[in-house]
């Protein structure tokens, strides 16, 4: 994928040679500057077609290092598949995370552990199957991602994030030279804490889940890139992602209806951010809209 190569440790590997790797690499051959594209929720079909139809020219207009793409809602809307991981990283990303999502297709929790660019959320309980972060690797920068799910209003089973991504950020320090936390959750406030409270140690927070782009986009004090929300890449002629009528009608009446993905006005939207390599802090941020 324009060069770029996947680099994680196999399971079960100790922690002592990633370290001593990341320890004797030198960052003098690495341009100044990297670009990370972070897409959001890939929502059904269209949201797999229109990564499909403008991801590849999009990496090469804008000289892209990294593609990272939340895709729990690629399978109708609702989780994701092996057939589907696989098309959607052949399609020009580089990782995929997931969210609240991450088990709704039957099956995929015995398909995880063959897929080596995909994680699920690292505050899921340890016996849950998968990665719980990812390493990608291009023009011998090392980036690392992970993916903590919000507790407010959320239903999963999940560990505190602010502590989890404490934990995972002293785990990953060794092994990456930048390091990327998304923020899956409902509460805008809770996204904002805990870019504040990771601010200068990590390169960017950016969130996911609620589907809808905010205009919050900064630096933060530190050189942390954030952002509440990169919106989802699928219709947006629709209430996030499903067709219109049922979900009005749903508030309406409160009785229950089936949800289809929608196919209008299709979009793929994420946060474009800039690494000052030598430093690996955020040099900018910003909300980049295609659409199909």
């Amino acid at each position: 994928m324009d060069g770029d190569s996947f680099a994680r440790p196999p399971p079960g590997a100790a922690g002592g040679a990633a370290k001593k790797a990341g320890e004797m690499r030198s960052r003098t051959h690495v341009a100044a500057m990297l670009k990370l594209l972070f897409i959001g929720d890939i929502v059904g079909r269209p949201g797999r077609e229109v990564v499909a139809e403008r991801l590849p020219k999009l990496r090469a207009e804008r000289s892209i290092d990294f593609v990272i793409a939340n895709a729990e809602n690629a399978a109708a809307g609702a989780g994701i598949t092996g057939a589907l991981a696989k098309s959607i990283l052949e399609n020009g990303v580089d990782a995929i995370t997931l969210g609240d999502h991450v088990w709704d297709q039957r099956g995929w929790e015995n398909e995880i552990g063959q897929m080596e660019r995909v994680c699920r959320p690292a505050n899921l309980p340890k016996s849950n199957p998968g990665w719980d972060h990812l390493v990608i690797e291009a023009r011998g920068f090392r980036l690392a991602v992970f993916t903590v799910l919000g507790r407010s209003f959320m239903n999963l089973k999940a560990d505190c994030p602010f502590l989890a991504a404490d934990r995972m950020i002293e785990q990953l320090r060794p092994q990456a030279d930048a390091i990327i936390v998304e923020m899956h959750g409902e509460a805008t406030s809770e996204k904002q804490a805990l870019g504040w409270h990771l601010d200068g140690r990590v390169t960017a927070v950016v969130g996911t889940h609620t589907h809808v782009p905010t205009a919050d986009a900064c630096i933060l004090p530190k050189g942390t890139a954030f952002i509440c929300d990169v919106g989802m890449t699928g219709p947006y002629a629709s209430v996030l992602g499903r067709e219109v009528k049922p979900v009005v009608a749903r508030f309406l009446d409160g009785m229950p209806r089936r949800f289809e993905v929608a196919t209008e006005d299709v979009r793929l939207s994420g946060a474009l951010v800039e690494i000052g390599a030598s430093m690996a802090r955020a040099e900018k941020i910003e909300l980049l809209t295609v659409r199909r």
